[in-house]
């Protein structure tokens, strides 16, 4: 067995060039993903359920809302191309990000109250509660 002496200096640099190196990790990182899912709030009051969701740079007609079968889902898809020539050069760039989120309903949500607004980057979403009838209960006589 031998004693190696290391440079105690040097030491990061190995892990440091293995990751410059490894590409696979560099372009799976969520910097190069094309869906980037935003962070949602939901707050519970008296007689509402506010989803809030935090998407900045968008406008409100680039948001799909839709209940289906009690599942709220919130998504968005956006695409952008530019083009720029000059006598010298060609520039294209393209653009494009999207996101789903669903929520599933529960029983005390009415599906038919529901508004929707978007300012400064955040989308709040309102569910109106609706009171759940108490269980009726009910004899059953024996014969």
């Amino acid at each position: 067995m031998s004693i190696i002496k290391s440079n105690s200096n040097f030491q990061g640099l190995p892990s440091w060039m293995d990751d410059f190196w490894n590409t696979d990790r560099l372009f799976s990182d969520r910097f190069f993903s094309k869906e980037l899912m935003p962070a949602v709030n939901v707050k519970e009051r008296d007689d509402t359920f506010e989803i809030e969701l935090t998407a900045p740079g968008l406008k409100k007609e680039d948001f799909n809302i839709n209940i289906d079968n009690r599942m709220l889902t919130i998504s968005s898809e956006t695409k952008k191309e530019e083009e720029e020539k000059n006598e010298k050069f060609t520039r294209k760039e393209f653009n494009y990000s999207a996101f789903s989120r669903s929520f599933s309903l529960p029983e005390n949500v009415t599906e038919d109250d529901l508004s929707a607004k978007y300012e400064n980057g955040l989308l709040k979403i309102t569910l109106a509660k609706k009171q759940l009838e108490a269980p009726k209960k009910k004899e059953i006589t024996i014969s």
